[in-house]
């Protein structure tokens, strides 16, 4: 009887016990209204404009796809992202277990000497014992509900740092393979003028050789076309590191991977940003790093909790005996039930000490979150400035690049015609090589703001409900 109403009371002090330390709310942060270098942004733009899931398919490159795909199954950091959620859900599924009682048994034989209390005599012999027990720690101040709510916002902030490490292996594949491309296509320039050079000192030669240049400028010729070898030669080297780096990115030796030359041009899209206030839905490194809020503001309450006494129920039955055959009979039987109360009543300030920790600790997250929440809204405009700024650019340098290259035929006639000097030959290639060097720095330019942009926006990451 007296148990029974023991175990009604706990049930009631449980039920109404309370879990000490702030509820969580996220922290707030100021947003604007649109974004700034946006000069197209409608308040009406649909969400669903966003590119989602396979978002690399919006440059139309089946090969890309190809390697995306295979980045996603067998990219190293992605898969030490996935064993560390996997490590935070077994913490997870460890804090939980502490709401459930844990049972034992035990079996031992001894050989001891005791003393009876009524007779005072002593004897030595072989005891058995048999038991199994149970405890079970009454959570009446939420300490074990903070430390599996902690655990639960660590899980799910793992969960998101694994999508966004997806998300930055996918734009570094992307951003790698479109500078890939435009190596191949500078590579093909560089060839071009190779051809072109040469036919310009074969030109020089004939004209060296009946007296209409002179030696200066055949050197001249042949210096023009060694540098633009040597840029050539430079541009192999480049283009190497970068299948290299792509290999790596998908979990291949360097040394077994290769790409042929990239002749498809990427579909450059325009991509429309949405509202300002989707990057905290959308952003995986945001979700993360508002969980760790989550997960401080917790461990603030399993802090305070150590100020307050644990209840733990505990109980045993079994059989002990010193005669083995006598050992499993009934008047061998033993058991026992019953609550322990247990505090600590001075620590030296210990508690205290580890409470301001955890409040200091949530603090600093919620500064890391707030960061992280401005560089979201930076990296967008960065790249939205990009988009806009470089847009004009490449327009007026592919007028600058057809100039230049008319500029230096119309040189090249008029040196055969013998009105202009080889210099002025060389000056017109050069310019028409600046030209050509800007547009291709342009157009990586605008490729990688345009993976840049995605990323900012969370690619296709959707920030799971809390």
């Amino acid at each position: 009887m007296k148990t029974s109403r023991l175990l009604s009371a706990v049930c009631v002090l449980t039920l109404a016990g309370c879990a000490v330390g702030p509820d969580y709310a996220r922290p707030k942060v100021d947003t604007s209204a649109q974004f700034k270098e946006n000069q197209n942004w409608k308040l009406a733009a649909p969400a669903n404009q966003l590119p989602r899931g396979e978002w690399w398919k919006i440059f139309g490159d089946p090969d890309l796809d190809r390697l995306e795909q295979q980045l996603n199954q067998t990219n190293l950091t992605i898969a030490e992202a996935a064993a560390q959620y996997r490590q935070s859900l077994a913490l997870l599924q460890e804090a939980q277990s502490a709401f459930m009682p844990t049972v034992g048994a035990d079996a031992t034989s001894t050989h001891a000497r005791s003393v009876s209390t009524t007779t005072g005599a002593s004897s030595v012999g072989q005891v058995y014992n048999a038991s199994i027990s149970a405890s079970w720690e009454v959570d009446l101040w939420g300490k074990l509900r903070r430390s599996a709510e902690a655990g639960n916002a660590k899980a799910e902030s793992s969960a998101a740092s694994l999508e966004d490490t997806r998300l930055s292996a996918q734009a570094q594949l992307a951003i790698a393979y479109f500078q890939l491309y435009v190596a191949d296509r500078q590579a093909r320039s560089y060839q071009d003028s190779v051809k072109a050079y040469q036919q310009q000192l074969e030109i020089t030669h004939n004209q060296f050789k009946v007296g209409v240049a002179g030696r200066a400028e055949v050197i001249q010729a042949q210096n023009q076309l060694e540098t633009i070898q040597v840029s050539a030669q430079d541009m192999e080297r480049q283009r190497a590191i970068l299948e290299h780096s792509i290999a790596v990115l998908i979990g291949q030796s360097p040394s077994s991977f290769a790409l042929n030359e990239r002749t498809q041009a990427p579909r450059l899209p325009m991509i429309p940003p949405g509202l300002p206030s989707s990057l905290l839905e959308r952003r995986p490194d945001i979700a993360a790093s508002e969980r760790l809020v989550a997960q401080a503001n917790a461990e603030i309450g399993v802090a305070k909790a150590a100020y307050f006494p644990t209840l733990t129920l505990a109980g045993s039955a079994g059989y002990a005996s010193g005669s083995l055959a006598n050992w499993f009979t009934l008047p061998a039987r033993v058991w026992s039930v019953g609550p322990e109360l247990a505090a600590t009543l001075f620590d030296g300030g210990l508690r205290h000490a580890e409470s301001d920790a955890a409040i200091a600790s949530y603090d600093q997250s919620v500064a890391t979150y707030r960061q992280t929440v401005l560089t979201a809204f930076q990296d967008v405009e960065d790249n939205l400035v990009a988009q806009r700024v470089l847009l004009r650019e490449a327009q007026t340098e592919h007028q600058a690049v057809q100039d230049a290259r008319e500029s230096a035929a119309i040189t090249l006639n008029q040196y055969q015609a013998g009105t202009v000097a080889f210099l002025a030959v060389a000056q017109a290639n050069a310019t028409q090589q600046s030209n050509e060097r800007a547009e291709f720095t342009i157009l990586n330019s605008q490729l990688t703001a345009a993976v840049g942009l995605i990323k900012a926006l969370g690619g296709g990451y959707s920030q799971p409900p809390a």
